[in-house]
């Protein structure tokens, strides 16, 4: 029987779901790290992350700190008396006093073929960038950014058009396994010293990308670009902070979007020439962009296909007007982000 104590560490979708693969196996944490709580919606209301919603859901200790860098925060995780800290996308640096409490270390799930991507936004920046494959790691965690040996990895194809939860749920079930196996060999470690621990390999250091994470400034388009790097970032973002631009002071956001077939114009890039039940389509560098879902951030701000946003708002989006960055409207003042 498997005595190995496992506590746990993330906050997104992805961290949920590899969280409930362990809620389901026989490494079930003890206890949960996440993020505090954060104000969310139009009501700005305080609300949980997924990986907080399923702890609650099996009743297991739940640690919100804020920083793990103080005395008390190694003594809080110390008195859980963990064999292993198991993190995926938690979002918080691991100083060293933490890093060296658990009896064999601290693990990472990164989803990303290391040295390839190490950092906050290694999905986001992958489909922006046009890669068409990554993966996961099992990494043993250090305390560089993500360069630590790497116990196992998979791979996965990145296929159009990307859809970024798709995605992101596929790099969790394909973790699941290597985790497993790897939590195994240290529980046979652990009942008898004779078995060895799992193997790591060192990254190369041939390859290294840096995904930085996602910003306010990375939402705004860029329609200097072609729209084939337009579309990417649009796919890229759309999960969790989506491309958003600005027309006659409504905000609006950009959801799915693709290089369209339509030939280019004259006119400016982020122009708008033409809007219809098939798209809305904009004027990029060198071709265009159809944007196929959106959503315009008043009332209800539904999610709406090509077909309704334009029953809905074709004189909002009507040819010749031009999409903003959120940053600068016509005047040249500061739009707040909703």
């Amino acid at each position: 029987m498997n005595d190995l104590t496992i506590v746990f560490a993330g906050s997104p979708q992805f961290a949920a779901q590899i969280l409930a693969n362990l809620f389901g196996s026989p490494f079930s944490p003890i206890a949960v790290y996440t993020q505090p709580d954060r104000r969310q919606g139009r009501g700005r209301r305080l609300a949980s992350n997924p990986v907080k919603s399923l702890a609650l859901e099996h009743h297991v200790a739940i640690e919100q700190a804020v920083s793990l860098r103080n005395t008390s925060a190694v003594e809080r995780l110390a008195a859980y008396q963990p064999d292993l800290f198991v993190v995926a996308a938690y979002g918080l640096i691991l100083p060293p006093a933490i890093l060296a409490t658990p009896t064999y270390g601290c693990l990472n799930v990164h989803a990303s073929l290391l040295p390839r991507w190490r950092g906050a936004a290694p999905i986001e920046r992958a489909i922006m960038a046009g890669d068409t494959q990554t993966g996961v790691c099992i990494m043993k965690m250090e305390e560089g950014l993500d360069t630590g040996p790497v116990y196992a990895r998979s791979v996965t194809p990145i296929n159009e058009p990307v859809d970024p939860t798709a995605l992101a749920n596929q790099l969790a079930c394909s973790a699941t396994p290597l985790l497993l196996d790897i939590l195994t060999q240290y529980a046979l470690c652990k009942t008898d010293s004779s078995n060895p621990a799992p193997i790591h390999t060192p990254q190369s250091d041939c390859g290294i990308t840096y995904a930085a994470k996602v910003t306010a400034a990375d939402r705004n388009p860029d329609w200097q670009m072609s729209a084939q790097l337009a579309a990417r970032k649009v796919q890229a973002l759309s999960a969790r902070q989506p491309v958003r631009v600005t027309v006659d002071q409504t905000n609006l956001q950009l959801l799915a979007a693709s290089t369209a077939t339509v030939s280019s114009t004259d006119q400016p890039p982020g122009t708008i020439i033409q809007f219809d039940k098939s798209g809305l389509y904009i004027q990029c560098a060198t071709s265009v962009l159809q944007v196929s879902q959106l959503k315009v951030e008043k009332g209800k701000g539904t999610v709406l296909n090509a077909s309704a946003a334009f029953n809905g708002y074709a004189d909002l989006l009507a040819v010749g007007k031009l999409l903003r960055p959120l940053s600068t409207n016509p005047l040249g003042t500061t739009h707040q982000g909703a």
